[in-house]
């Protein structure tokens, strides 16, 4: 029965992965449910701030920020947004393929490349492919802090601001529901128009800057880009652990199916044991009374 208890063994070890992928998809759901919360209460911020900036826009014509300016440089930045741990599906891949994809057209048409990586898969993803990283920030753990965040992005933000990038697309999984995420690679500088237009019905606002409008608007349109870096990290966050729990559930239901499939291969295996066993008794015993 050599062979039975070898797969009595390999039942053994996928049960043990089973409980392990179990505690795993159930540890994803509990964190799923306050990632979610934390991003979609991050999004009336998000939107309030982009309301203001618009009048502010529209509200002082002849000031134009460095954000809103096109520049002529022959280099782009890229924010990447990915994960630091593994084992949330095609997530991280999905995310990655689109920004080789948006590489590859940037290098074609003879453009530099700086890139930030927020997250671990991100870093290791650029380092492989031998791109520029110019700054970075891992293990940012279940809740996402402005704080790390500002740093890293802030030497894109300045060389735009500089004039020594073209433009900086952020790259990240947004959430869409439980069961899908969706890669993004939008454009965060300069900041579209559409994005920063009134909408219809509201009517144009009037100010009283102090110290003066520049200052204002600087400040304004600064916090509104880190505004949409932090939401951009918020949603890869839910996502990640969303593409986790739905992972971990299908590896546990497939783990079941092996196991079924063990047992019966198991039982059978016993049966032919017992059978063989048995067939020999009968033809000692045969073989005896013949004698």
């Amino acid at each position: 029965m050599a062979a039975g208890k070898e797969i009595r063994g390999k039942i053994k070890s996928v049960e043990n992965t089973k409980k392990i992928t179990k505690a795993m998809e159930m540890v994803a759901a509990s964190k799923m449910r306050k990632a979610q919360e934390r991003m979609r209460a991050a999004r009336p911020y998000s939107e309030k701030i982009r309301n203001i900036a618009a009048n502010l826009g529209q509200a002082n014509p002849e000031y134009t920020h460095a954000f809103m300016k096109t520049n002529e440089a022959k280099a782009a930045g890229f924010i990447v947004v990915t994960t630091d741990k593994g084992l949330c599906g095609g997530m991280n891949t999905n995310v990655l393929r689109a920004v080789t994809a948006k590489l590859r057209e940037q290098q074609a048409a003879g453009t530099a490349i700086e890139a930030v990586a927020i997250g671990n898969k991100g870093l290791g993803f650029l380092n492989r492919i031998g791109a520029r990283v110019v700054s970075h920030v891992t293990q940012l753990g279940d809740t996402p802090h402005l704080d790390k965040l500002i740093g890293p992005v802030k030497v894109l933000l300045d060389a735009y601001a500089e004039g020594k990038l073209s433009a900086v697309y952020l790259c990240y999984t947004k959430f869409i529901n439980t069961m899908r995420q969706e890669s993004v690679v939008e454009q965060l500088l300069p900041l579209a128009a559409d994005s920063l237009k009134v909408e219809q019905g509201q009517h144009a606002w009037d100010y009283i800057y102090e110290p003066d409008a520049q200052s204002v608007i600087d400040e304004l349109l600064v916090r509104y880009v880190e505004s949409l870096v932090y939401q951009a990290v918020a949603e890869n966050m839910a996502s990640e652990q969303s593409a986790r729990m739905v992972a971990m559930k299908s590896a546990t239901d497939n783990a079941g199916n092996v196991i079924n499939e063990l047992k019966l291969v198991y039982n059978k295996t016993r049966q032919a044991g017992i059978t063989k066993e048995l067939s020999e008794i009968v033809s000692g015993a045969a073989a005896a009374a013949g004698v």
